[in-house]
């Protein structure tokens, strides 16, 4: 049977949950055969009264989850090929892979091993590998953020798998509970080197340092130009949110393409303490985790809310092109870095940026440039306090929040950074959030822009069976192609897009 919450004090052990679930259910300790943990969240809505809820599976016959297995498929006059090794690219080509198909993955970035390397180039000395940074490489963006794995998308079979794949690759496996479920940048980066070498032993390719600059659709294949060309019948577009000369390749090449609303803002840093305390309570507990927040506020001006809140984390330079300043929040598995940080971020639509393919695109670029710029260069970001932003003046950085964010910030008006409707909505949501989680806008807390990539502003238009409705040989996919937003939404459409390869619709 399933036993829904199930409360336990704070630090409960497995053996803890086992024994209380044992009781609940009338089951002799003994005698459970299964027992499963199905769901971990905390309940912190009695601050003196903290609890951790449950959800189990315990019975006393040998049973199981359902679990999604990946049929076999019989191999074509060409071997399909995946553009982009990020979750979109890494799931579908795992998923050919265990169809027995030996998909090529063409990554225009490094391996994950060089490109550790690369980033730290940026971070610290301030040069920037246009083909190996946050954005680029394998694992795509999601490796070097907080690997988070929460996400409101319905199939939870395929979500199920995601995780399930992620722990048999090394990942921790208390993701398979826990509601809000992330691995660490450590984690991660470690994790998707396993699911690269078990493509490989499948029979896959991967090829790194292989950019996509063409695809030319012919009579029955489609001709890919990378570090050579291919020739296939199946391809797989996985380029994640920034690749925009592959929006430009796609769109001179007659793909039928659409702008997309996104958001734009800045990166917002409180002390995890504060946030702790504010969550849980004075003194928060130990043994409790790292606390997160969301926040939403809907303002005369469109909505501002908190996205990709990363606890115990840091601010990082998530550039991919010389002159933009362009910010991302990363943590590790630990979450024990003194900062918490999370995207306060402005919704956008035509309306500000126009009607135009790439349009959106421009409007990225344009506030990255104006970030670089009134920074100094060097991708060094500006940034100011709360206080100072609210006030509407430059002010200095000094304060009890020091700044993350490498490889270094200046002290600007980030209202004469951002767009007026930007800087506006923000400046009516942060004393209302402050009201929500006290502290949330305090003074000294620190604001560091510019972060624009929150989501990819082009869709690349599919039908419902996921093939491109410019060339049906091509399959648009994840969150480059606008649809997914996050590691686990991106992953379980890698795994329909290639499952309709595989069963050949």
């Amino acid at each position: 049977m399933i036993l829904y919450d199930l409360t336990l004090p704070i630090g409960s052990s497995v053996q803890d949950v086992k024994a209380a679930a044992s009781q609940k259910a009338r089951l002799p300790l003994g005698k459970a055969r299964t027992f499963v943990i199905l769901k971990k969240s905390v309940d912190a809505r009695k601050k003196g009264a903290i609890k951790e809820v449950y959800t189990v599976l315990i019975s006393d016959k040998a049973e199981s989850l359902p679990s999604f297995s990946v049929p076999k498929a019989k191999a074509g006059a060409y071997r399909p090929i995946v553009v982009g090794f990020g979750p979109a690219g890494i799931f579908a080509s795992y998923v050919l892979a265990l169809a027995g198909l030996c998909p090529i993955v063409l990554e225009r970035g490094p391996a994950i091993e060089e490109r550790g390397g690369k980033l730290d180039a940026l971070w610290t000395k301030g040069i920037l590998s246009p083909n190996a940074n946050a954005s680029f490489g394998e694992g795509g963006a999601g490796a070097f953020s907080d690997g988070k794995l929460n996400s409101g998308i319905k199939d939870k079979e395929l979500s199920r798998f995601v995780l399930e794949s992620f722990v048999k690759f090394g990942a921790p496996e208390e993701i398979l509970y826990l509601n809000k479920p992330h691995i660490g940048t450590d984690r991660l980066r470690s994790t998707i080197r396993a699911m690269r070498q078990e493509i490989i032993a499948l029979g896959g390719e991967v090829r790194f340092g292989a950019q996509v600059t063409d695809l030319c659709p012919l009579e029955k294949s489609v001709k890919v130009t990378a570090d050579k060309e291919y020739l296939t019948d199946r391809v797989i577009l996985a380029v994640g949110h920034s690749a925009r000369d592959t929006y430009e390749t796609l769109l001179a090449r007659g793909f039928l393409m659409q702008n997309k609303p996104f958001a734009v803002g800045v990166r917002i840093e409180q002390l995890q303490q504060d946030i702790n305390e504010a969550m849980y309570g004075v003194p928060s507990d130990p043994r409790l985790p790292a606390a997160d927040y969301k926040v939403v506020e809907h303002t005369s001006l469109g909505g501002v809310y908190s996205f990709c809140m990363c606890p115990g984390g840091y601010v990082v330079c998530a550039s991919t092109e010389e002159g933009g300043v362009v910010t991302n929040g990363m943590s590790y598995h630990a979450r024990d870095g003194k900062n918490a940080n999370a995207a306060l971020l402005v919704g956008v639509d035509q309306s500000d940026f126009g009607g135009g393919v790439l349009d959106g695109v421009n409007y990225q670029r344009d506030m990255e440039r104006k970030a670089f710029l009134t920074a100094g260069g060097g991708f060094a970001a500006p940034a100011q306090r709360v206080g100072d932003f609210l006030k509407k003046q430059k002010g200095s950085l000094d304060g009890r929040v020091s700044p993350t964010y490498r490889p270094g910030v200046t002290p600007c008006d980030l209202n004469v950074v951002l767009p007026e409707k930007i800087s506006s909505a923000m400046r009516m949501a942060l004393p209302l959030f402050n009201k929500r989680i006290r502290g949330f806008a305090s003074d000294d807390n620190l604001l560091t822009g510019v972060e624009t990539r929150s989501s990819s502003p082009v869709r690349v238009l599919r039908g419902e069976d996921f093939k491109s409705l410019s060339y049906p040989m091509v399959y648009p996919c994840g969150e480059g192609c606008g649809y997914a937003g996050g590691i686990m939404s991106a992953a379980v459409d890698g795994i329909k897009v290639a499952l309709a390869i595989v069963e050949n619709k």
